[in-house]
């Protein structure tokens, strides 16, 4: 049979096919863009699927292929794993119920204060849309992976606000739940979840991004505590944060991997100092964070001394798995925006969707988005199996962010000079798309830069591929190099 896509978040067919699963995104559309997209969103371009998909026995032409088994030219076997992302029927009620109470409930403005911001988050975690897959002891909702992907769908088909502390929910909260003691997770989870307290992650410096085991903040033991000396950048929430994660090296003569320690730091206290960074978009999504005598104290150490590397994988690896289902969503209603765009302006007397070298582009970006969305859904597949992505969420990473910067770049060149104006005149509105910040296809594009450098560069996620999946030679470096 054939499958067809419907409007984002739209209820799927009875079918024994996996599902289509989309999840949100942290950016967001301007409020005006949120209104129109609510009233016009039935009659919005349909994204048609290629038809053939699915076999008459019901396995669709994905999950097929997934199940195979085949050799890479390393010799190292690929698992048989069958994709299976059939909704039960409490999934079913579970979207109803998200479905229903965001509608009712969605701001219709935008959320311009902190307090207006939190307000919501706090709002989201009683109806229990925040911290659906952290443990219910915890202060979770311990639902399924499932779960958690309908509830941002769903957040995504009426262009919800996102949580404010996406950071500490997303990464942060569960590396404490993975290595924090008992009295961390009592201290500092519960506030997590309400936004009580707004936490931010302390890893980057000047010299030490995608070689981040060069940092060179300093931790000095001072027995109950430790002060802290250094500086971090690209710091997000910075400016609105209470607390956050830190890595700083406790052990200068160590291996550099072998000496460096992770801490909680009180980002209220004296000796640390926020200092926003303004971007190429205009906005400072970004901090610089300088330490001088900070104080971290020693019971806000995660885990031993000198295992901060190890926990750092930990963060980085929910940080390259957990979200990457989430720009699914983004990039469904952007082609949508886009399409609608191509159909309405005209260039050379005739509507821009009647050039052929714009709808080859068009079709490119959707094939491309098809494999980003069944990308996401192998991932969702495997959390559904109680499995961490492991190394092989580095192949997400680096598959979105270079499909990103494709996307926006076509998208600019099909809509010409409509696409470069950062600001949209009133008649262009209706094509605006999401990118974090003022929403048009000049600041996504802009934007789209940074998802190849953010949580490990582009070049880092082959060499992590290359290694860790495929089973290369490491790649030659001074520090392993034997004296």
């Amino acid at each position: 049979m054939t499958t067809s896509a419907t409007r984002p978040g739209a209820p799927l067919p009875s079918t024994t096919c996996p599902p289509r699963i989309t999840i949100s995104s942290t950016r967001r559309l301007p409020s005006t863009a949120r209104v129109r997209d609510r009233r016009r969103r039935d009659r919005a371009p349909h994204c048609a699927a290629p038809s053939g998909l699915s076999s008459a026995g019901g396995r669709s032409l994905a999950a097929r292929c997934f199940a195979s088994t085949h050799v890479l030219e390393t010799g190292i076997p690929a698992r048989r794993r069958i994709m299976d992302l059939t909704y039960s029927p409490e999934d079913r009620a579970f979207r109803e119920k998200a479905r229903r109470w965001l509608e009712a409930n969605v701001p219709t403005d935008d959320l311009k204060t902190l307090d207006e911001r939190k307000a919501w988050h706090r709002k989201l975690y009683e109806a229990g849309y925040v911290g659906v897959l952290w443990p219910k002891e915890y202060g979770g909702w311990g639902a399924s992976p499932m779960q958690q992907a309908i509830v941002q769908d769903e957040m995504a088909r009426v262009n919800a606000p996102p949580a404010i502390n996406g950071l500490g929910i997303g990464f942060i909260g569960p590396t404490i739940i993975v290595h924090g003691t008992d009295w961390q997770k009592g201290r500092y989870l519960k506030k997590m979840l309400t936004a009580e307290e707004i936490w931010c992650q302390l890893y980057s410096e000047p010299n030490a991004g995608s070689d981040l085991a060069s940092l060179k903040t300093r931790a000095e033991d001072r027995g109950d505590h430790f002060l802290v000396n250094g500086q971090k950048i690209w710091t997000s929430s910075g400016p609105i944060a209470d607390w956050g994660i830190l890595l700083a090296r406790t052990d200068s003569k160590a291996p550099k991997h072998k000496g460096i320690s992770c801490f909680l730091l009180n980002m209220r206290q004296p000796g640390v100092e926020v200092r926003p960074l303004k971007q190429i978009t205009g906005s400072s999504l970004f901090s610089e964070v300088f330490m001088t005598d900070a104080r971290a104290e020693r019971r806000d150490l995660i885990g031993t001394l000198n295992q901060g590397w190890e926990i750092a994988q930990t963060t980085l690896g929910f940080e390259r798995g957990s979200n990457s289902l989430g720009r699914v969503t983004r990039y469904a209603i952007a082609f949508s925006q886009l399409v609608r765009a191509a159909k309405e302006l005209r260039r050379g007397g005739r509507p821009l969707i009647e050039d052929p070298v714009v709808r080859a582009k068009l079709g490119k970006i959707y094939a491309e988005l098809e494999v980003q969305r069944y990308a996401g859904l192998r991932v969702l597949s495997a959390l559904n199996r109680g499995e961490s992505p492991g190394a092989a969420s580095s192949i997400t990473k680096l598959s979105y962010t270079e499909f990103e910067k494709r996307y926006y770049e076509a998208a600019l060149e099909i809509l010409g000079p409509w696409g470069q104006l950062v600001t949209a005149p009133e008649e262009f509105e209706e094509i605006d798309t999401s990118s974090g910040e003022p929403g048009t296809w000049a600041t996504a594009f802009l934007w789209s830069r940074a998802g190849t450098i953010y949580s490990g560069s582009s070049e880092i996620q082959k060499n992590i591929i290359g290694e860790r999946v495929l089973g290369l030679p490491k790649e030659v470096r001074a520090d392993r190099l034997k004296a």
